[in-house]
Parts: C-alpha cells; structure tokens; sequence
C-alpha cells in the first residue's frame, strides 16, 4: 500500500511534466514564424511562412482589404447613418500560425493588435468513383477589428472591438500536394457582431500551401482558380487561332504551288486533228 501511495505522486509528476512540455513544445512550433512581405514586388501583397521543426509547413502569398460598414452620427445627432472603412493587411504585421496533418492555422495581427486575422485549413478525404481523393480548403475566416482605432475609423458610435465571422465557408478547394494560386480578385463574406453587418474580404493574387509542403520554401505544383484558366484561355485563343490560320495558309499555297507545278510539266495534247500530221 506504501509502495502504491509512492509511486502515485511520481506518476502524477511525469504526467505534469509531460504536459508542460507539450505545451512549451506548441508555443515554440507557433513561435516559428517569418513575415517575408519585405520580398515581394507587391507593396500590397504579404507573405507568410509558418515551420515546424525546421521545415516550412504552412506559406502563404496573398493581397487582403476588408470592407467594413459602421455607423456615424448623422449631422443632426439623431439620426445614423453607414460609413465604410476599408482596411489593408498592412506590411510588417504580426504572425503566428500552427501545421497539423489535417488542420492548419494562419494569423496575422497589426495595427497594435487593433485589426486581426484568422483563417482556418482543413484537409479532408472523399470517395469518388475514381476512389478515394484528398483535398484542403479554406473552412473558416475570422476577422477582429477596432472600430476605435482612429486610422480607418472616424467618429465611429459606441466604439469598440467587433468579430467578424465566415458560416460555412468551403473556399480555395485544393487537391492535397498542390498548392493553389489566382492573381483574380475574390470576396469572402463575413458576418459581424456589430448588428449583423456584413465584412468583405478581399483576396487576389492569392498564392497558398498549407500541408504537404516537400521543399523549403517552394510552392508544390500549382492549382489555378476558374477564373485564372479563364483568363489565360481567352489571352492564348487569340494567338492559337492565329497560328491554326496561318498553318492553313501554308498548307494551301503548298498544294496551290505543287498542283501548279504538276499541271506545267504535263505535255499539252494539240485538239486540232490536222496538227496530228506535222508531229510525225
């Protein structure tokens, strides 16, 4: 019975132990972040990198505005009325993020932590009549801002911290090992805790990997967006339609030439019968 009381307190300590160390071990893999926006070309676009154990996890390439509706005073003081701010993810800001196998974190903080970014991965399985599939999408967006935060907002009524939240969001649908890329504008709703308003995000040139990342830093093969392909479709019909004309134009000056050709070498036969008498 000693020997059991003993040996519980260890336990006990091991387990406490254990735990600590799990939890000191997240803090250090969330704390394994990079903002390299400084190397973009894009002074609107931001880049993110999250890595754990060494080895890049997460990247993140992408342009954001949110559009966010609040209310005003009116002149007469009785009356409110709906300005709009419109708020970019600005350089510099603060990160931090997290890799799972099946669930991947991205957050981004600026302006003081006074604006904030949540976006939420998942990477899921299907059975489809080729068999099974796999596939990421981005499941949730959360976005927190201060409408006393005087850069974007003005003279706001009843200021103070609102969430804006997506419902149901299955975006950027993904094959898994691939990454995906649209330089195309999209919008995300979202819906506030300030009366119900509705937030827009903003996303183009979007450039994304949350798992499955073989070489550090680099992209996996790219999954463009409908509208990309569209888009470069419609730039490359032009010049394939330009080409397919002229190899016809080709093709029909050869045979014109060739046909030509064979119609001057035959010998002409003479149609009156009286010259049949002088080619004897």
């Amino acid at each position: 019975m000693d020997h059991r009381r003993r040996t519980a307190p260890g336990i006990l300590r091991l387990q406490v132990l254990f735990l600590l160390f799990h939890t000191i071990a997240q803090i250090m893999a969330e704390q394994e972040v990079e903002n390299l926006s400084g190397l973009s070309t894009n002074p609107e676009k931001d880049i993110f990198v999250v890595r754990e154990n060494g080895t890049t996890c997460l990247m993140a390439e992408f342009a954001a505005k949110f559009i966010v509706p609040y209310d005003v005073w009116a002149s007469n003081y009785v009356d409110l009325i709906t300005e709009q701010a419109d708020i970019p993810l600005s350089r510099g800001a603060e990160m931090k993020g997290r890799c799972g196998q099946n669930e991947s974190e991205l957050q981004v903080f600026w302006v003081d932590k006074a604006y904030a970014l949540k976006m939420l991965f998942v990477k899921e399985s299907h059975n489809t009549s080729k068999g099974v599939e796999a596939s990421w999408r981005l499941s949730k967006v959360q976005f927190v801002y201060d409408t006393s935060e005087k850069t974007y907002f003005k003279d706001a009524v009843n200021p103070k911290k609102h969430t804006a939240s997506s419902h149901r969001l299955s975006a950027l649908v993904t094959p898994a090992g691939k990454s995906y890329e649209c330089q195309a504008q999209q919008t995300i709703s979202l819906t506030s805790t300030d009366h119900q308003k509705t937030v827009a995000l903003l996303l183009s040139s979007v450039h994304i990997q949350p798992f499955d990342i073989i070489s550090d830093f680099v992209f996996s093969e790219e999954h463009k967006c409908p509208v990309d392909e569209r888009e470069q479709l419609e730039e490359t019909l032009p010049l394939i339609l330009g080409l397919i004309l002229g190899l016809v134009i080709v093709i029909t000056l050869t045979i014109y030439h060739i046909h030509h050709k064979l119609t001057a070498n035959q010998v002409q036969i003479p149609r009156d019968r009286s010259q049949y008498k002088h080619m004897g």
